[in-house]
């Protein structure tokens, strides 16, 4: 996964910009460690998934001088400038190390839970798991989905949640393991697929 930093007009959350960081030229500025993070350093964002760290910049805002973090995610070309000292606070992480790697894939081979209640109530349940940047809870969800991803009778609804699902384990999981979204996607859908054998 390339994430060479290129400036998008379609920028949409927190404080965002559509021109190129000031910070990224600013080298004192980036090679300094702030709040366990620096520019060039991958984290998972819960929202929006992995992203790089491109620069830290300071921006004047209301007169107070305040100190960000601009990480762009490739995948959606946005840009986000998260303030440095709320990082922590908005679940902003480094990505996972290879035993919660592992832990992930054995929520993968596990049974299916099958909650109980509305859709509505269950739908909300998996996009809170989702955009908490939470690995294992995602792949609960994708565990949890899997079973109904090839049936015809999966509403649009369970599909999104599903591929969004996929889409954030696999592209942690490829940068971790050091193998391509597609593998990580087809590895992780055999050890669900595995236990559906085994369990029928």
């Amino acid at each position: 996964m390339n994430f060479d930093y290129q400036p998008s007009a379609n920028h949409s959350a927190h404080t965002q910009s559509a021109t190129p960081p000031a910070g990224q030229a600013d080298g004192s500025q980036n090679n300094k460690t702030r709040f366990g993070f620096k520019a060039t350093d991958l984290i998972v964002y819960p929202a929006h998934g992995v992203g790089q760290i491109v620069a830290i910049e300071e921006q004047t805002v209301a007169g107070a001088c305040l100190e960000f973090f601009v990480v762009y995610f490739e995948k959606s070309k946005m840009t986000l400038r998260v303030p440095t000292s709320r990082a922590a606070k908005t679940g902003m992480r480094r990505l996972s190390d290879p035993s919660t790697i592992q832990h992930a894939r054995r929520i993968l081979g596990q049974p299916p839970h099958k909650p109980r209640g509305n859709w509505s109530r269950i739908a909300q349940e998996y996009e809170s798991k989702i955009n908490s940047g939470d690995i294992v809870a995602i792949a609960e969800v994708m565990r949890d989905l899997h079973r109904r991803a090839a049936s015809p009778d999966q509403s649009y609804a369970e599909r999104q949640l599903y591929t969004t699902a996929v889409d954030r384990l696999s592209e942690e999981v490829a940068l971790v393991s050091g193998m391509t979204e597609q593998e990580a996607a087809r590895e992780l859908e055999n050890v669900i697929a595995t236990e559906v054998r085994r369990s029928a």
